[in-house]
């Protein structure tokens, strides 16, 4: 009985495994094909967009893209309020809202609003000197916010009651 040579059976194995693949959809042999989805390979050595990367180099680049550093930098500094104006103001005047580069803080009594508004050129310093300059440009200070008596059962004739919520 005659022998078939070991060459003879490695490529009849190999013909019957890449018809196999081709079955599959598969095509041995060519280049893998990638997704039009996937980022393009680089062919330098380091670091890319797939690697692990620190969370806060992540959130800082995201920051960055969105155009929200300024924003979230007045958000650190309204999370410290107390810290950056002192106890004092802390007590009677609280941040409200910060758009379009105006802060709104609300001050609990008129006494404490107009204080406040003295107040403004030193806090915009103050928050140049934490975020950066021009990053708060107005501080816009309200007084209380009390129930209205302009209308419904108790209502006043005349210029009605001041501050008699603070």
């Amino acid at each position: 009985m005659p022998t078939t040579p070991p060459e003879e059976v490695a490529r009849a194995a190999l013909n019957r495994a890449k018809a196999a693949a081709r079955a599959k959809g598969l095509r041995p042999g060519s280049p893998a094909r990638r997704s039009p989805l996937a980022e393009p390979r680089k062919e330098a050595q380091g670091p890319n967009a797939r690697d692990p990367q620190l969370l806060g180099a992540v959130v800082g680049r995201l920051l960055r893209e969105k155009g929200w550093t300024q924003d979230v930098s007045v958000g650190g500094v309204v999370g410290r309020w107390r810290d950056v104006v002192g106890d004092d103001v802390a007590e009677h005047c609280t941040p409200v809202t910060f758009e379009e580069r105006v802060l709104v803080v609300r001050a609990d009594s008129t006494a404490w609003a107009t204080q406040m508004r003295m107040l403004v050129p030193d806090l915009l310093r103050r928050m140049a000197e934490e975020i950066g300059e021009g990053v708060v440009e107005e501080v816009s200070v309200l007084g209380p916010a009390g129930p209205g008596f302009r209308r419904g059962p108790r209502a006043v004739r005349g210029p009605g009651p001041r501050d008699t919520f603070g």
